[in-house]
């Protein structure tokens, strides 16, 4: 990301900085990657390690679908019933060593801070509106955004709207925009399907004075662990870098076009730790006179696909609905339904909107999942006409 500044701050970093009453602003160091990453530097009004008592947490237990099985799934979340706040209530439906991929149907909201103290997260909001406060400010959301939350972050998320739907990947590795979108210093180049511009990023309120007992739930290592503090967390009164939580909308990605079918990385709009997220949006097939839009069958070779199908006419699949889920593991092909190639054939253009997320290890089912699947689904590429 690039350089933002919210609030006061002095003007040379690790230096004196007073508040009214004379005491010093604790400087707090933001950082990734040890000193050697992105990092911003915030300024408290009260010491961020002052805590009051410390207590324990739920185990987070997630219990494995031990099918043993090959295939293709295709999970049903349209009909998931609401429950919980924005944290409690994800679902988790598939997961490896380095991503974990959840739904969200809040109806609750949260009455404490959460904080992921090892993992980014990647937040798709497909129904519902808010806002996000963190200790860097105010971030205001909508549908089809996508809002980064980079680890150890401290936040609440606040709905204001009572149908609200979410897809959530916990990320065990830092989330970036594609290198080859940037250039080596950072900023968007001319091939790049969105710019800085479409970047959202945390504006105020940002400082709150209150005291009494504040809830800080933070998840580390498959636990839940409560922190109590006498301040409000949100005591920050500026601060400035490179690390810090923003927004990205799914309809500002650009799509990328071409005479023939386009593979996928041109949809590519976020890169993590061997895995990728994608943004398939409405655009123009593809022009040659003899094209095909529709996709070509392939082999999953290296990688696992997962589909979360946002709005419109999927025009390659039959039968997958609003908020459908599908996972084409790796090791066997897959590709267009019967009778959509052709049917695409002279089509000018597509209204989809799907998020694709493509793994390079196996995913894992969940029981949570196994709930939701639609067991003829391995069969659906078979030509009843």
């Amino acid at each position: 990301m690039y350089y933002h500044s919210l609030g006061k701050f002095p003007h040379k970093r690790h230096t004196q900085f007073r508040r009214e009453d004379g005491e010093l602003y604790t400087e707090e160091l933001f950082g990734a990657e040890g000193f050697s990453g992105s990092s911003s530097l915030l300024y408290h009004h009260n010491i961020p390690t002052n805590v009051k008592r410390v207590e324990q947490g739920k185990e987070i237990i997630i219990k494995p679908w031990k099918e043993g099985l090959l295939r293709h799934h295709h999970l049903l979340t349209k009909d998931m019933k609401p429950h919980g706040d924005p944290i409690s209530g994800q679902v988790c439906l598939m997961y490896n060593d380095d991503v974990k991929i959840s739904v969200c149907l809040p109806n609750e909201p949260m009455n404490y801070f959460y904080r992921n103290g090892e993992h980014d997260e990647v937040i798709f909001i497909h129904k519902g509106e808010g806002y996000m406060q963190s200790q860097f400010g105010r971030l205001e959301f909508k549908p089809f955004d996508y809002i980064v939350v980079p680890r150890g972050t401290t936040f609440k998320i606040h709905f204001t709207t009572d149908d609200n739907r979410m897809l959530v990947t916990d990320s065990t590795g830092p989330v970036h925009f594609p290198k080859r979108y940037v250039s080596n210093m950072g900023q968007f180049m001319e091939n790049s399907p969105f710019c800085e511009r479409d970047i959202r990023v945390p504006q105020e309120p940002l400082f709150f004075e209150e005291k009494g007992e504040f809830e800080l739930r933070i998840k580390k290592q498959g636990r839940f662990h409560h922190y109590f503090f006498e301040y409000n967390p949100f005591d920050v009164v500026g601060w400035d870098g490179y690390l810090y939580p923003y927004i990205f909308n799914m309809k500002d990605f650009e799509p990328i076009t071409g005479r023939v079918h386009q593979p996928p990385p041109v949809h590519q709009t976020f890169e993590a730790h061997n895995y990728v997220i994608c943004s398939f949006c409405p655009r123009k097939y593809d022009y040659h006179p003899l094209s095909i839009p529709a996709p070509y069958n392939h082999s999953n070779v290296d990688s696992d696909e997962v589909l979360y199908y946002v709005e419109g006419d999927f025009m390659s699949r039959k039968g997958v609905e609003f908020a459908s889920l599908t996972h084409h593991p790796g090791g066997i092909p897959h590709g267009p339904h019967p009778g959509t190639v052709e049917k695409s054939i002279g089509k000018e253009g597509t209204d989809e909107y799907a998020v694709m997320i493509d793994t390079f290890r196996p995913l894992h089912m969940t029981e949570a999942a196994k709930e939701l699947d639609d067991g003829h689904y391995p069969y659906s590429w078979i030509d009843h006409a």
